[in-house]
């Protein structure tokens, strides 16, 4: 039987050293990359059964990556493999498609099986937000109550960035996109906010978690 083609996608060294060494006895890892773009190019190239991916990369997120491979195959299957325990980012991810979220921090108990989960064509969400996830059906999702849901995965990327101390061009530099495009990300979480200060954007971090 033919293991699983799986192509892995993070940023981080030390965490891909792990998980090259967790997913490597169990399927086929056909490559490790470190941004959304080459992760375009590697999963058009080498047609993975499955794509297990960070969501907050440099330059393009997880979520664009998807939503990008969805266009040219609707069958992709991908697994976000991520640090944010926030349910607005997991419910986002199911929303474009994505057929498992597993927390960082719970990789090694959950990844394998969310991977073969997500070969089966089934959804697998860490059981630590699973419950609040799946609270309410997906046609809840797009009626948004809490505004901080209102923000894309950028959006929250950015203000994360923004209320721990960064610059613009900071920010820019990280996340390799032009100070120009975190000040427009920076107005508009702004007005979907309804704040006026960065105090303001501060507050509202901390009340969401985004900030100690």
């Amino acid at each position: 039987m033919n293991k699983i083609k799986v192509l892995l996608a993070d940023d981080h060294r030390i965490v891909v050293d792990g998980l090259k060494r967790l997913l490597d006895p169990e399927f086929d890892l056909v490559d490790v990359v470190d941004n959304g773009e080459r992760l375009l190019e590697s999963a058009r190239r080498l047609q993975p059964d499955v794509v297990v991916s960070d969501i907050s990369m440099p330059g393009m997120t997880g979520l664009d990556a998807l939503a990008r491979l969805k266009a040219g195959n609707p069958a992709v299957r991908m697994v976000f493999l991520t640090m944010h325990h926030n349910v607005a980012y997991a419910r986002e991810a199911l929303h474009a498609g994505a057929l498992g979220y597993v927390l960082k921090q719970s990789a090694v108990e959950e990844l394998i099986f969310a991977v073969r989960a997500a070969m089966a064509g089934h959804i697998f969400v860490s059981p630590e937000i699973a419950g609040e996830v799946f609270c309410g059906s997906q046609s809840d999702w797009a009626t948004k109550s809490d505004p901080f849901e209102l923000l894309s995965v950028r959006q929250r990327e950015i203000l994360r960035l923004l209320v721990e101390g960064y610059s613009a061009k900071v920010i820019a530099g990280r996340l390799e996109i032009s100070p120009r495009t975190v000040e427009s990300h920076k107005y508009k979480i702004m007005h979907t906010l309804d704040v006026a200060s960065n105090a303001q954007l501060i507050r509202f971090a901390m009340r969401h978690g985004l900030a100690d």
